[in-house]
């Protein structure tokens, strides 16, 4: 099964992690924004600590194995074929890490802003 998470800006500047529905992404690709799309490389085992997106927009996790965490202590593990929604630009930020020996591969496409943050 597919995992589908976003990770978004919370009103008191923190981010927060969330499960995606494939419903609610089927209407989320439908947006997308400017900007290259890019396909993405990077070492494993890392870590990348508190950072902000640089842009909103979509990964699709091609190999290797991310780890996504916020500041409330939640980590969500993202393997091949699952999407990460990075909507978190402003705020606190995330940390990502990579998780194994297999270096991460994945392909980044940009979303308007905006396009989708849930509800609450």
């Amino acid at each position: 099964m597919v995992r589908i998470v976003t990770v978004y800006p919370g009103d008191d500047g923190e981010s927060r992690l969330l499960d995606v529905t494939t419903d609610q992404f089927a209407e989320i690709v439908n947006h997308i924004g400017e900007g290259p799309t890019r396909l993405n490389r990077s070492p494993s085992p890392s870590v990348d600590d508190y950072h902000n997106a640089s842009r909103v927009q979509y990964v699709v996790h091609l190999a290797g194995i991310s780890e996504i965490e916020v500041a409330d202590g939640t980590i969500k593990r993202l393997h091949p074929g699952d999407v990460l929604i990075a909507q978190d630009t402003t705020g606190h930020g995330h940390i990502t890490r990579g998780i194994g020996d297999e270096p991460r591969v994945s392909l980044a496409i940009p979303l308007e802003k905006g396009a989708w943050l849930p509800a609450g």
